[in-house]
Formats: structure tokens, C-alpha cells, sequence
């Protein structure tokens, strides 16, 4: 798929301007984000990448449009394991409510500015080295097998040691926040408040986070600006699906367990493409599937449907277990 150099500009400054146009109205208007408005946040952000595959099917076809919707899919899904480090981070570090709509949108858009050169140097490797399918694949697997039997509170012990010292040390911040300030003044000097903490934190984090989506996407679509296009509609939306979500995060209890299955099966649709493109049809006896953008689709969507329910419903038989 050609896209020409238009395209790609027009894309970036139409996302330029949604996150620009979200960011004054977070900082004009400092408020706690409702679960009505939350929603409405989230079906218009949904929308506009709805609205996007549309376009892609009128203009391009049904291939690139279908490898967008995947990837959007498996994306958006892979974010969500983010909200639990944004919910750590905000609470240790008491971020203030009216507060917390901007620290997520700017941190969000750091984290979209270094995805898109790690997207851009994956292209490049993809394009140019075939056996990166192979370490994109095992990376994948291994990943899904880690996420699969991590223990509980990794997520925070990586948070609290890994990014937040570093920041400090690096940052001179002040104790105390200044309402929705970046930066103060202190005894006439000029100084970081907490907040940039954790703007940078989240950002940070979201990188960290992309090392295991982006080869993902890269399983469903070798196209930059597809993979650009659904991580960048991915992230906008999270912000405010972490504010939608909110304490249904603890009842997600099998979250962990489909991200994994929708990693290992990405993984290995990675090596079998990488074979697939060498030649090899067959291992021995066994004939390899090729597994097309309409079945991993159709795949991702039913596993992380049924881990929801499940985990919803585990969630449920719990809580009245614990009031009988």
C-alpha cells in the first residue's frame, strides 16, 4: 500500500489538532471527569477510528482497512493493561482529580511522539531484514508466556523503581503541587512540581508498554502508516477510557491471560509468515496455515470477548461468595 506524503500530513495534523484542542479544554477547565462524559469521550474517539476504516475501505480497500481494524483492536486491547500503571502512578502520587484529565493527556502525547519513531524504525527493519519476523515472533511469545505468570505487583515495583526514582533524580520538582502548573516558583527560583513526574512517568511507561504492542501490530499489517494510524487512535482514546473504566479495572481478572493468547498467536502468524515468505510450506508432514487478517480478526475480538465475561462473571461469583 502507497501512501502518498499528503496523506501522512494530513493525518499527523489531524491528530495534532484533537490532542491540541483536548489539551485547552483540560486546562481551561480543570474538572472530575464523569462516567457520562467519560463515555461520550470514549464513543468519539471510537468513532473517528470507526469513521477512519471507513475511509480506508472507500479509498483503499477492504485489505488495508481490515489490517487497521485489527490493529486498532489489538492495540486499544493492549492499552488497557496501561491503566493499571496509570492508576498506580496517579494515586501514589495523589494527583488531584481535576487534575488528572491533563497529567494523562500530555503524558499520552509524549509517549505517541516516541511510538512514532519506534513505528518508523520498525518499518525501516522490516523492509529492509526479513528475519526480524523471527525475533518480532519469539519476542511475542515470550512476552505472552511472561504476561501469562507475572505475579501480582510487578506492575508497581516496576513503576516505583524502574521510572519514578529515575525522574526524580533527574527532575528538581517541589513538594507541593500549584494547581494544574508544569512548573513554579519557589523563593524566586523556577522549579518542576510534581506533576511533570508524572507526565513523564506515563510517557515512559506507555513506551515500555510499546516494545510488546508494536511488534504486535507489525503481525497484522507491514504498512507504517496503518500501524501509525492505529496506535495514534488507540492512545487518544485511552485517556478517557481509564476514567470510564475506573474500579471495573479490578475485575478484569483474566485480563492478563487473553492479552497473552492474543500475543502468542500474533507471535507465532509472525513466524509462520516469515516461513511462508522463505518458501517453507510444510514442516515434514505438517502443512503450515496461513492465518489472513479476517481470522486473526475474528480470533482477537472472540478472546478478548470471552476473557470480559469471564472475568466479569468470576468477578461476580466472588463478591457474593465474600457477602454470603
Amino acid at each position: 500500500m502507497h501512501v502518498p506524503l499528503w496523506v501522512w500530513f494530513v493525518t499527523v495534523l489531524v491528530i495534532c489538532a484533537i490532542i491540541v484542542a483536548d489539551l485547552v479544554y483540560a486546562d481551561r477547565r480543570p474538572h472530575t471527569v464523569s462516567m457520562r462524559e467519560a463515555t461520550m469521550w470514549v464513543l468519539l474517539y471510537v468513532g473517528l477510528a470507526g469513521v477512519f476504516c471507513l475511509i480506508l475501505l472507500f479509498t483503499a480497500g477492504s485489505g488495508p482497512a481490515g489490517e487497521f481494524l485489527a490493529g486498532y483492536i489489538t492495540e486499544y486491547s493492549l492499552s488497557v493493561d496501561n491503566l493499571f500503571v496509570f492508576v498506580i502512578l496517579l494515586s501514589r502520587f495523589a494527583v488531584p482529580a481535576i487534575n488528572q484529565h491533563k497529567v494523562l493527556l500530555i503524558g499520552i502525547a509524549i509517549s505517541l511522539v516516541l511510538r512514532a519513531l519506534f513505528i518508523a524504525a520498525g518499518t525501516a527493519a522490516v523492509n529492509a531484514f526479513e528475519w526480524i519476523f523471527y525475533l518480532f515472533g519469539a519476542l511475542l511469545i515470550y512476552t505472552a508466556i511472561k504476561l501469562a505468570f507475572q505475579n501480582e505487583g510487578e506492575e508497581a515495583d516496576f513503576t516505583e523503581g524502574r521510572i519514578v526514582r529515575l525522574m526524580r533524580r533527574l527532575v528538581p520538582t517541589t513538594k507541593e503541587y500549584d494547581g494544574s502548573r508544569l512548573v513554579t516558583t519557589v523563593d524566586g527560583r523556577r522549579m518542576f512540581t510534581p506533576m511533570v513526574i508524572v507526565v513523564l512517568a506515563i510517557g515512559a511507561a506507555n513506551v515500555v508498554f510499546a516494545l510488546d504492542s508494536i511488534p504486535a501490530i507489525f503481525g497484522l499489517t507491514q504498512v507504517g502508516f496503518l500501524v501509525f494510524a492505529a496506535n495514534a487512535f488507540a492512545l487518544m482514546g485511552l485517556r478517557q477510557l481509564y476514567f470510564l473504566l475506573g474500579g471495573l479495572l479490578d475485575r478484569l481478572l483474566y485480563l492478563s491471560y487473553g492479552l497473552a493468547v492474543v500475543l502468542a498467536f500474533i507471535g507465532v502468524k509472525l513466524i509462520l509468515e516469515a516461513m511462508e515468505s522463505e518458501g517453507l510450506s510444510d514442516i515434514g508432514p505438517v502443512h503450515l496455515p496461513h492465518i489472513g487478517i479476517i481470522a486473526s480478526l475474528v480470533f482477537i475480538a472472540a478472546t478478548l470477548t470471552v476473557t470480559s465475561v469471564a472475568s466479569l462473571a468470576a468477578s461476580r461469583h466472588r463478591a457474593a461468595s465474600r457477602a454470603n
